[in-house]
């Protein structure tokens, strides 16, 4: 039985669904580390398993799953690991910008060359041009935007302020072909469970189930983000295994619908005036 709350959000995602899913993969491999003055060895290493076995293994559980994906991808892990994101693109998934040596520093007057070099590498290596991008680090200014759109980006997955997708708003306006597919870094990535609190798989499956729930619930938007890398990541077998099992939780729910990134910008993007930040949806549509 659907409740009432569901029945007031129905209309809102396409076919319908009570939800939509995202979920998303940041490969921070190596890039890391090298934009941090390291090497890749020893205690270094961790963004080096990406390639090696992290994308192979996510790339398995989506095949078996059957859903699709977006992939965040650093230029210089593209021009490491080209046969990596080939693969990805092989296998009917997108591949999104995600910095080019996950920049941990504002860029400051180089931030549109650094966005200009990823961009090209991404676009000449999957042969089309990405669609999105996701801030490497959490650093973001109407400079940023105003690259993004220059280069024909069509949404940026980087700002934490809202439960649903809004339209840009820069340079004084508010730009009805850019939209913002925000991130929850908190509750719905992988980082603070396993770098700041050391959390159980399980205990994390468990988590991920609760915010689901909570977000199909009120016919929300639900954007998983993953690091395919060992240590603080969900590369290895058991937190791969866990986001598995959260995968065919929510298909069993029946009423989800998976979408990479770019799909759900464009289905966005075809109605952007339900998308503006003000006024707030009522009842499964904008007031």
């Amino acid at each position: 039985m659907i409740d009432q709350t569901s029945a007031d959000h129905s209309s809102r995602w396409p076919n319908a669904a009570r939800c939509v899913v995202a979920i998303t993969i940041d490969f921070d491999g190596p890039s890391l580390e090298i934009g941090r003055g390291r090497n890749t060895l020893g205690i270094y290493s961790h963004g080096r398993y990406s390639a090696k076995c992290g994308i192979p293994r996510y790339l398995r559980i989506l095949e078996e799953t059957g859903i699709p994906a977006t992939f965040f991808v650093p230029g210089y892990d593209a021009e490491q690991h080209p046969q990596s994101v080939r693969e990805i693109v092989g296998s009917g998934h997108e591949v999104a910008a995600h910095g080019y040596v996950h920049e941990g520093w504002d860029l400051g007057d180089e931030e549109p060359f650094f966005l200009q070099k990823t961009h090209e590498i991404l676009t000449d290596l999957v042969g089309a041009a990405p669609l999105g991008w996701r801030s490497p680090s959490g650093h973001k200014s109407a400079r940023t935007m105003r690259a993004l759109k220059r280069l024909g980006y069509i949404y940026d997955s980087s700002d934490k302020d809202r439960d649903l997708p809004y339209l840009a708003e820069f340079g004084g306006r508010v730009h009805d072909n850019l939209i913002i597919l925000p991130n929850n870094t908190s509750s719905l990535d992988d980082f603070p469970f396993y770098r700041v609190s050391y959390t159980p798989p399980s205990e994390v499956l468990a988590h991920w189930i609760e915010e689901y729930e909570a977000i199909r619930a009120e016919g929300g938007y639900f954007n998983l983000t993953l690091h395919p890398r060992v240590g603080y990541g969900s590369g290895s077998p058991a937190r791969a295994h866990i986001v598995k099992e959260l995968i065919e939780y929510i298909k069993e729910s029946g009423d989800a619908q998976f979408v990479n990134l770019a799909q759900f910008a464009d289905w966005c993007l075809k109605s952007p005036r339900r998308w503006l930040k003000t006024p707030p949806f009522v009842n499964g549509g904008a007031a």
